[in-house]
């Protein structure tokens, strides 16, 4: 139980923490959603991190490298760390300043003003929450397995016979994902390995969340990041180093480090299981940060244009130090001096739950695993909060009238709204359809193939109306259709065959989202009446 006890511990720490930040809470709209633009460059460091890394970097990375292989880092984690710093600059100096300037607080405020366009948020806002929801989808299915594997066989511990577990209703592999008692009833400790429900873990981390972005609003979500985002960074490298000594078999640690790479199969110590070009069209997937709803409120939050630098500077550095870790627990998990059961090697998601257990310590597997569901939580309020506040600030309000709404009956709103947003996102959960990192990047590139509307809204005087709408509708029209192709993710290495390439020249799909909402964009744009000259000086003054 000492895991399930460390877990409990800080659930209860992250909560308080959030409603303590409530208490500062200074009871306007503009603080609920935007911490009064009072964000200094360490939390806002701490928050756009621990908004970018998710389950998708830590569950989902460590299973997609135990399948392909140590070059899931190339393809997604170096490319990160340079193209989420340049969006950082390129975009995020740009729209503060107009946030500030305009007093914006959503996306889509600023693209209403900027295509003069009373009607964009009609089309936007089903667009970014239908995306938003897959990337929820991640964070609160893995924080139910990552609990529900690392308490397995603790709470009903049953008797080992033949390595299967004896449970007091039944027999079953460890690390089942479903169970049913000798007479065919499912049951409560067979379905869930002896551990946590999966379901009952997920509610809980959801009930958590919501509770500190109920009440604290973004200021809870801020100071609950930089706790969250420490802990995971310090308890990563703390259990990588531990881990490392206990499989190597070797005295020193680099000599442990060595073996584990030695055993590390020859496929998956190079890129030779993945294709230069589905490599290379990767690099298209991180330009995801520039249109996430989630980020445009973090950078909305920051006191100066002087709080960016930091984040620029160390956010790369701070990804090689979650992401390398991570990868290497993959790699290793595929390596032959690490014994991976059949059930485990089928699911991806309960890899790096798996090699946590591995420590046969519980202390210390209680401890990282707090900082998963920590790098887990980090993501999610802030998807939450933003949600809440797209919801109220561009349908209620916009379309609803300003003046018939109180500040108060605003934040309620969007409180309503998130409760509803939760809510929805936990049902969802229930069947998980499919692994963390398959579902990540199909979200992402979504997000992706919009990047070329807030790119030329911000540095294209030639964006027009119907651009920006041709560039929308193009975007999701084109992810849906491949999205199915893909047997809606079932297909976890789907790619797009080049036309007049040989057979086996793939690329992403990403590469033709972006490529085709790019084409609509400009196209439409040029042949289109332009913005007003009034609207023009506005934005490029």
């Amino acid at each position: 139980m000492t895991q399930l006890v460390i877990i409990a511990i800080y659930l209860c720490i992250v909560l308080s923490l959030g409603l303590f930040a409530s208490r500062m809470f200074r009871g306007t709209s503009s603080d609920y959603m935007l911490a009064s633009h009072s964000i200094g460059p360490f939390l806002l460091l701490m928050s756009l991190f621990g908004t970018t890394m998710t389950a998708f970097a830590l569950v989902g990375s460590t299973g997609e490298a135990f399948a392909r292989g140590i070059g899931v880092y190339g393809m997604l984690a170096s490319s990160s760390g340079i193209i989420h710093s340049l969006c950082f600059f390129v975009l995020g100096v740009k729209l503060w300043q107009f946030g500030r300037k305009y007093h914006y607080r959503t996306q889509i405020q600023f693209f209403r003003d900027r295509l003069e366009s009373n009607s964009i948020g009609l089309v936007l806002f089903p667009v970014l929450v239908a995306l938003v929801i897959p990337y929820l989808l991640i964070g609160v299915m893995a924080s139910g397995t990552v609990i529900n594997k690392v308490t397995a066989g603790r709470i009903d511990k049953g008797q080992v016979v033949d390595e299967t577990v004896t449970f007091a209703r039944g027999t079953f592999p460890d690390f089942l994902e479903l169970g049913e008692s000798q007479s065919g009833e499912q049951t409560f400790a067979a379905g869930s390995a002896g551990g946590v429900p999966k379901q009952l873990a997920s509610l809980a981390i959801c009930g958590v969340v919501l509770t500190y972005v109920f009440f604290g609003g973004m200021r809870g979500t801020a100071w609950a990041n930089a706790l969250q985002t420490c802990i995971f960074m310090v308890l990563g490298i703390l259990t990588f180093y531990v881990l490392a000594n206990k499989l190597g078999g070797q005295d020193g640690f680099l000599a442990n480090l060595q073996a584990l790479g030695e055993s590390i199969p020859e496929n998956k110590a190079t890129r030779v299981d993945i294709s230069k070009l589905k490599f290379t069209t990767y690099l298209f997937v991180p330009l995801s940060v520039g249109m996430f709803p989630h980020l445009f409120q973090h950078w909305l939050t920051a006191k100066s244009a002087n709080s960016f630098k930091v984040p620029v500077v160390l956010h790369p550095v701070f990804i090689m130090i979650v992401w390398v870790p991570c990868v290497l627990l993959g790699a290793w998990a595929a390596g032959s001096l690490v014994d991976v059961p059949g059930p485990v090697a089928a699911n991806p998601n309960a890899v790096l739950p798996f090699m946590v257990n591995q420590l046969r310590i519980p202390a210390l597997a209680g401890l990282l695993t707090a900082g998963i569901l920590a790098a887990i939580m980090s993501s999610l309020d802030s998807q939450f909060l933003c949600l809440g506040t797209m919801f109220t600030e561009d349908m209620l309000v916009h379309y609803g009238g300003r003046q018939r709404f109180t500040d108060k009956q605003v934040i309620w709103s969007a409180r309503l709204f998130i409760v509803a947003i939760v809510s929805l996102t936990y049902f969802f959960s229930l069947f998980e359809p499919r692994q963390v990192f398959t579902l990540g990047v199909w979200s992402f590139s979504g997000f992706s193939s919009l990047f070329p509307l807030v790119l030329a809204a911000v540095y294209w005087r030639g964006l027009t109306k119907a651009g920006a709408y041709a560039c929308v509708l193009t975007a999701i029209g084109t992810w849906f259709y491949l999205f199915r192709a893909s047997g809606y993710a079932a297909d976890e290495t789907y790619g797009v065959q080049l036309p007049f390439a040989p057979s086996g020249y793939e690329v992403m799909p990403v590469t033709f989202m972006i490529l085709a909402s790019t084409v609509a964009l400009v196209v439409v744009s040029l042949v289109t009446r332009k913005p007003s000259e009034e609207t023009l000086k506005k934005f490029f003054a």
